[in-house]
């Protein structure tokens, strides 16, 4: 399951009578239709059976010297990936961390400790404040406010005008839960150089950041070089199995390892996630742009395919996509969405949308598109008749009145 998305339940709770097979869940029926799918729009590995998962590692011996030590509290392969993202990321150190939850409560408690000010601003849809269940508070001492704008990041003047003071400005880049977006760059120096009037530091959380070198037209230094520190995933855009880094100044980083220490994140043994990350960076990392440009050519292709397939209305957000990500608005029941979906990846073989669906009001549903290398195999016209098909066989239902734009 996607990490802060939620499933239809597996079930109703009563359970099969004795004797009798379990009925597949719309999970398991979902992930059954995309594992059988001759064609995937998005073949996400993690959610690849085991053995093929471990295939990654194959590719170990082109990244790292496989003749080395293993790792021991974070030596070896660990410290060569710490330093890959620092040169990646033009910081002085970074340090590896098991999740980036750990990473972002650890960056910003010590930044606390130096600003003297434990106030965290942030929007009300960032990671933290939807996914995390209260961590900076509960855990961490820091104390989270909330800018009171829209689906979209802070501007200079919302920064410029906050009413309270702050310690440091967290920017989540994109803007997953408000459809992957991004400010323009000139708007994102000058949130930055706003927060610093203030005197307080810029922390970016950008588990996804290295998708965003094509929409700002930026390298990854420069776009890095506005924060004071960086939060960096590796699986959320490079397909490694997990883990995080935390990128900034030395004495912070140095700071931030005792930290990790005490959180429990100094993990004795962590080379098969370091290896799978630094076959990410090799592997997936220069192909970021070229997903973003598709994801461009797949959301003008499934408004059309929508559109022709007679919906009474849909959004695809944003409508060019600032990343390689970006979600899908129908005016349709979760249930009756999902169940479409999962119907049409059994019956045609082609999965257009193998994600799931989530609520997000009275007869309005929504998912999250994902372009990666699978996708690249589907022209427009491919994409184009697989959401015409989705959509008729959708409007067989019964849909809620026309949403208003």
């Amino acid at each position: 399951m996607i990490a802060g998305m939620t499933e239809t339940a597996d079930h109703d709770g009563t359970g099969p009578t004795t004797g009798e097979a379990a009925a597949p869940t719309p999970r398991e029926r979902r992930i059954a239709a995309w594992r059988n799918a001759p064609r995937v729009l998005a073949r996400l590995g993690f959610l690849a059976p085991l053995k093929e998962r471990l295939r990654l590692l194959e590719a170990a011996g082109d990244v790292h010297d496989l003749d080395e030590t293993s790792d021991i509290y974070g030596n070896g392969v660990v410290e060569a990936l710490e330093r890959r993202v620092a040169e990646l990321l033009g910081t002085e150190a970074a340090a590896f961390f098991p999740t980036g939850t750990m990473a972002q409560q650890v960056a910003l408690r010590c930044w606390a400790g130096r600003t003297g000010d434990p106030a965290v601003a942030l929007h009300p849809m960032s990671h933290p404040e939807v996914y995390e269940r209260n961590a900076f508070s509960q855990v961490s001492g820091l104390r989270p406010v909330h800018f009171a704008n829209g689906p979209r990041l802070p501007t200079a003047e919302e920064v410029r005008d906050f009413a309270e003071p702050f310690g440091a400005l967290m920017l989540e880049l994109p803007l997953r839960d408000a459809g992957f977006v991004l400010p323009t760059w000139d708007e994102l120096t000058e949130v930055a150089e706003a927060a610093r009037e203030r005197d307080a530091v810029v922390h970016f959380d950008g588990a996804r950041l290295w998708e965003c070198t094509e929409h700002f037209g930026k390298s990854l230094e420069e776009i890095a070089g506005l924060a004071d520190s960086v939060y960096v995933s590796f699986y959320k855009s490079l397909d490694a199995f997990g883990g995080a880094a935390l990128a900034g100044p030395a004495s912070l980083i140095e700071e931030a390892r005792t930290w990790r220490h005490r959180y429990g994140g100094t993990v004795f043994q962590q080379f098969p996630t370091a290896l799978s990350a630094l076959i990410g960076l090799d592997r997936e990392l220069p192909r970021l742009p070229e997903y973003v440009r598709h994801a461009r050519v797949v959301a003008a292709a499934l408004r059309e395919g929508l559109e022709a397939g007679g919906l009474p209305w849909f959004r695809v957000y944003p409508e060019v996509p600032h990343t390689h990500d970006f979600q899908v608005w129908l005016p349709y029941g979760t249930e009756v969405v999902a169940e479409t979906a999962i119907r049409a990846g059994e019956e045609t073989g082609t999965m257009l949308f193998a994600n799931h669906w989530d609520p997000k009001g009275p007869g309005l549903t929504v998912t999250e598109v994902y372009v990666r290398a699978a996708a690249l195999e589907w022209t427009a016209g491919d994409v184009r008749e697989a959401a015409t098909d989705f959509a008729r066989r959708l409007t067989g239902a019964r849909p809620s009145p026309r949403h208003p734009d």
